[in-house]
């Protein structure tokens, strides 16, 4: 085989190094996202928080692959494209326009420091959080300038060329392994803590009280061991005094309290038909599409899961379908919606009946056919329940 000097130029200086905890560290970056807002002025913050949480996995790729510099470089790629999107969500809703237009255009636009500068002068919410969260934002800031040390090549351990000097080559690479577990770990608590910036829901759902009480909403809660190792329990007990976090919670914390079967409901989609009497105490807690499943469900034992929107969204109860299976085909419930028949369709072990009703289309799942008398009965009961509107 003849040697390849191309490939012997590319790789001679690169040292692969294995980061053996990569794999918790994607797993960590889930509680990240799946912290997604629901705020409808800021959804585009949900595709900066994505890209910014693809910059540490592309960090740490680069780092195994022995790019250990352009690895440091994404990490602060990170923290600068998440302030870059709480810089945008503190400005009035105009100038928020003229500055997403100049970003997008890569017209002029603040770099990390002007943009930290102004939202400490100027950004209520940052301001708040950052005054609060004194030493969380003091450490943030050492670690940006630690990524730096790296990026702009200050000291001979950063150069290639010397790493792998004869001298150097069979040294071991623990200093800078460790420098950049630390460097992703406090880049991951960043993106964490600056998504806060947005709405303090990922934080606010870990109270019992708050998460009985709050809606379906698309965010999750960040959990207790993500926040104790990337964030830390003293400054999130810092955030929880920020005026945005005790104005969210102020507002939800006087709301009635679900049951848990409710919460079920709202949270999971799952009906316990056993808990019948403690969902109806709380109906009024249920939206349109909760209280039809609920009494469609409730209807017979027979019935298993509650489609809607063409299993874009479906309940499933207490009752376990004959169909083991859960993977849905959108054709099959089309072509039933839009055929003759709409009831009693064999579904593998189960059947699918189809019914509109209060201006909604449902597909009910049901482990044995329904007589042309039960589903008589169950128009009347949804009619008498709730009205033909």
């Amino acid at each position: 085989m003849s040697f390849d000097y191309t490939k012997y130029k590319e790789q001679n200086l690169l040292v692969p190094v294995k980061i053996s905890n990569k794999e918790q560290y994607y797993n960590d970056l889930i509680n990240i996202e799946q912290g997604w807002t629901g705020r409808l002025d800021a959804q585009i913050s949900n595709t900066f928080i994505q890209e910014a949480i693809q910059l540490i996995i592309n960090a740490i790729s680069l780092f195994e692959n022995g790019y250990f510099d352009c690895a440091f470089y994404s990490l602060r790629q990170s923290l600068e494209v998440s302030t870059t999107i709480v810089y945008l969500m503190e400005l009035e809703p105009e100038k928020r326009e003229n500055e997403l237009l100049n970003w997008k255009k890569k017209s002029k636009f603040p770099m990390y420091g002007q943009m930290i500068k102004f939202l400490t002068a100027n950004g209520e919410t940052f301001a708040d959080m950052k005054q609060k969260m004194n030493n969380y934002f003091n450490n943030l800031q050492l670690v940006k300038e630690r990524l730096n040390k790296h990026v702009h090549k200050q000291g001979f351990s950063t150069f290639y060329v010397s790493r792998n000097h004869i001298v150097n080559r069979n040294k071991n690479n623990d200093e800078l392994l460790n420098d950049f577990n630390y460097c992703t770990e406090n880049c991951i608590g960043a993106i964490a803590v600056l998504r806060l910036a947005i709405d303090p829901f990922p934080v606010l759902l870990t109270d019992e009280e708050i998460y009985s009480r709050a809606g379906d909403i698309l965010t999750k809660a960040y959990s207790e061991d993500f926040i104790q190792k990337y964030v830390g329990k003293e400054s999130i007990k810092a955030y929880k005094n920020t005026k945005m976090y005790l104005y969210y919670y102020e507002s939800i914390i006087n709301d009635e309290k679900r049951h848990p079967s409710v919460l079920d409901i709202v949270k999971h989609q799952y009906i316990d038909k056993d808990k019948l009497d403690e969902i109806l105490s709380q109906i009024h807690l249920l939206n349109k599409n909760d209280i039809l499943a609920v009494l469609v469900a409730n209807y017979s034992e027979k019935v298993s899961r509650v489609h809607f929107y063409d299993v874009l969204l479906f309940y499933f109860t207490s009752t376990k379908s004959e169909r083991d299976r859960f993977d849905f085909d959108t054709r099959v419930f089309k072509n039933i919606k839009e055929s003759h028949n709409h009831f009693n369709i064999t579904y593998d072990e189960a059947y699918l009946s189809f019914i509109q009703f209060a201006n909604e289309e449902l597909f009910i799942e049901h482990n044995i056919k329904f007589t042309d008398n039960e589903i008589n009965i169950l128009m009347k009961e949804l009619k008498e329940s709730i009205g033909n509107s």
